[in-house]
Formats: structure tokens, sequence, C-alpha cells
């Protein structure tokens, strides 16, 4: 039996609110998360994430493969937003010695000084914004809804095994 081509006409009103509202309300939360990151502090928030990323890393650094899966960016997309990164002094590639195919990015004094100024606005929006909506037990559902999903969303991103051994 073939399978049945779907489009939006067959979902149901209540599916294709609970589609719609998930897009929206992400598109706007990024929206609004965004200016007030660049307004700010001069940060985008996608450049944001990556000093979050490298900030909480082990001796602050992440293989460019593992941060673009982090930042949910392609590989290219990645490696441009770090070029910018780097441009302004807040992050620095570095080769991996054990393989020599790969690089880490790694995050500056400057860049964590950066994200250290920037936090409070960011943890300040992401309450107001989103959090404040919901009590503790909608949280819990709500992280169990996106696990649902997309299994491990919820989980820190593991990063490549770092030896110590840095170029």
């Amino acid at each position: 039996m073939a399978a049945t081509h779907e489009t939006a006409e067959d979902l149901g009103p209540a599916e294709l609110a609970a589609w719609r509202g998930m897009l929206r309300a992400q598109a706007s939360l990024l929206h609004d998360m965004d200016a007030e990151l660049t307004a700010a502090h001069g940060l985008a928030l996608r450049s944001y994430e990556v000093l979050l990323y490298l900030e909480d890393a082990p001796r602050y650094r992440l293989r460019m493969s593992d941060l673009s899966h982090s930042v949910l960016l392609s590989a290219s997309g990645v490696s441009r937003l770090v070029d910018r990164l780097e441009r302004g002094g807040l992050v620095r590639r570095e080769r991996v010695s054990e393989d020599g195919r790969g690089y880490w990015a790694v995050l500056t004094t400057r860049g964590e000084s950066k994200f250290r100024e920037a936090r409070a606005t960011h943890l300040a929006g992401v309450r107001r914004l989103f959090l404040r909506h919901f009590a503790g037990d909608d949280l819990t559902r709500l992280a169990d809804y996106w696990e649902r999903v997309l299994p491990g969303a919820t989980k820190p991103v593991e990063p490549a095994v770092d030896d110590g051994d840095c170029a």
C-alpha cells in the first residue's frame, strides 16, 4: 500500500494550532532575545550561544564540529560565526593536535568578559519572555514534551574528549 502524502489541510485544528504556536513562539522569542542582547551588548543571540557553550566546556574550548551541533548551525555557518567572533577578539581557533584535521574554538579572556556582561540580560530575557508563563510542574511537563519530540533535546551536548593536548 502506498503511503499517503499529508498536507497542512490534513492537520486538525488542535494539531495546526500546536504546530503554528510552537513556530511563532520560537521565532518571536529568538527575535526579541536577539534584539535585547544586540542593543545592550552588541552581541547577537547566536554569538552569545557560542560563548555560552565555550564558557561551559572543559578548558573553554570545543571542536568546531561539536560547536556546530550545539548551536544548531551547519559546519560552514558556525565557521562564519566563529570568524566574526575571532575578528572581535572573543574566540580564537587552535588546531587539534591529536589528529591535525580539525580546530578547537577557544573562548578568549575578552570573550569570557563579554559573555559575563551579557549573561544577566540573557537570563532576565529568558525569565521574562518565556519562563514566567509556566509554573514548576508546567516546566517539568514541557521538558518532557521536548524529550518526546527529540530525545536528548533537554540534555547538554557532550563535547569530544579533551585530553588536554593543545597546539
